[in-house]
């Protein structure tokens, strides 16, 4: 599509003029040493929950027939902005329990909670006075989710986040121009100040009222959105909430849905999108991988392609081997009801966490080349009066009963976490570590050998 000419000489002018900002306290130059500090909760999390939540969770994937939609209907299904507003009088989550859901968060084994503010559908999700198109104001419901599930992940202990859209397809500055699928919206120009106001209103709303300690932004990749204003955005936060942890999709530079920004660009962590790294990203570097349980984000009754309890135990000790975080997404119903089949695959994550947790939390990646042919290792290196451990993730139980790998040193102690108090024989030759096994794995989705290595003195 031909951009008109006078349309053309605005964006360019406005490209060029400033945003108005904000007031907040633009925050010193932060040390790796303090960035570790700050990211330091977060590193040894290792796994965490996001929530697609909003209308979407009404039409429930389906729209004139099609049955294959999530939280982007409204765009793909090309749903008008008067339209799609009905789904407020048909979203009342009467049955939404944020402390059964922070439970079953807890109980997976998991230590942080992501849930989605506002989607790209522009709704938000508490009472806020950046726009009225709002859960408190609009919906029979009445009132807003975040706070109640802020305060219910606390009192389990757990972390809070939320996720904010930067692209908005209800705002009026932005419109349903679509010269593709990843850059939807044009935005007018002439409102982009204030926007970003709101955007600020917004955003100040939810450190305060909730208390985040997680912005995961995302539709950055719209062409209006800088580097300068993503920048500006980060130290405006920083000045409201200076340990506030924020991803790289405040600015366009992950680089699609691997998710891996250049250095020095604006964020704290990279994003793979529905993908594990082949291997890690190295030291100082942090990184999370958000994964669907099924195929989409949103909910959507008529998907049932569940993955498996066994892969998504594996999953999150591939993504734990290589030093990164697994994000696992449920879209909750409109009624605010968890999918049983989350809530089951959940259980059973929980249920192997209670006894391999150790082999998760604050553990990072190993120096090897590649994973081994059986499994996969996590590492806690020695510190704080401890040895160095390893933690030997095996899939594949080997049938000869003889765990072979590639080490060196000395071995003080070879024990299964399901039964630590037996002890495996371990023998080293030719620089191979060699571990005699009982014949049966403890665990067939994954078993973990605790290998604790002798001191040097």
């Amino acid at each position: 599509m031909r951009v008109p000419l006078l349309l053309l000489i605005a964006t360019l002018a406005w490209l060029g003029s400033p945003v108005p900002r904000l007031d907040a306290a633009t925050p010193a130059a932060e040390t790796a040493d303090a960035k570790a500090e700050r990211m330091q909760w977060w590193a040894d999390a290792r796994f965490g929950l996001f929530l697609h939540w909003g209308l979407y969770a009404v039409p429930a994937g389906e729209w004139k027939g099609k049955r294959d939609y999530g939280e982007w209907i409204m765009e793909e299904a090309d749903i008008p902005k008067a339209e799609y507003e009905r789904f407020a009088s048909r979203f009342d989550p009467k049955k939404y329990d944020p402390d059964a859901w922070a439970r079953a968060a807890r109980a997976a084994g998991m230590k942080y909670v992501v849930i989605t503010s506002k989607h790209h559908e522009g709704f938000a999700m508490w009472d806020t006075q950046g726009t009225d198109y709002n859960i408190a104001r609009r919906t029979p419901y009445g009132k807003g989710v975040l706070a109640p599930l802020a305060d219910a992940v606390r009192r389990q202990g757990l972390h809070f986040g939320v996720y904010y859209s930067i692209m908005d397809w209800h705002d009026p500055s932005q419109r349903g121009n679509k010269p593709n699928v990843l850059n939807p919206t044009l935005i007018d120009p002439a409102q982009k100040a204030r926007y970003v106001r709101d955007m600020k209103t917004e955003l100040k709303e939810l450190v305060q009222q909730t208390g985040a300690e997680i912005l995961w932004f995302d539709g950055e990749w719209v062409d209006w959105w800088t580097r300068e204003d993503a920048e500006d955005m980060v130290a405006y936060l920083r000045g409201l909430k200076p340990d506030l942890i924020i991803n790289n999709r405040v600015f366009n530079s992950r680089g699609g849905m691997g998710g891996i920004s250049a250095e020095g660009m604006p964020g704290d962590f990279h994003t793979p999108e529905q993908e594990v790294p082949a291997a890690g990203l190295g030291a100082g570097e942090y990184w999370e991988s958000c994964i669907t349980m099924n195929r989409h984000w949103g909910y959507n009754r008529h998907d049932q392609a569940w993955k498996s309890d066994r892969e998504l135990i594996r999953m999150l000790v591939d993504v734990a081997s290589k030093g990164g975080n697994l994000l696992l997404n449920i879209g909750p119903t409109a009624d605010g009801e968890l999918p049983a089949p989350a809530l089951q695959r959940l259980d059973a994550i929980g249920r192997w966490m209670q006894v391999n947790g150790e082999a998760i939390y604050g553990t990072q990646s190993t120096a090897l080349a590649q994973a081994p042919a059986w499994g996969r290792i996590t590492r806690k290196p020695a510190g704080d009066g401890q040895p160095e451990r390893l933690y030997l993730h095996v899939f594949d139980w080997p049938t000869d009963g003889v765990l072979r790998l590639p080490l060196a040193g000395k071995v003080a102690e070879a024990v299964l976490l399901a039964e630590p108090g037996v002890a495996l024989r371990a023998e080293t030759s030719g620089g191979e570590l060699h571990l005699q096994l009982p014949p049966k794995a403890p665990d067939a989705d994954a078993s973990v050998i605790r290998l604790t290595l002798a001191q040097e003195h």
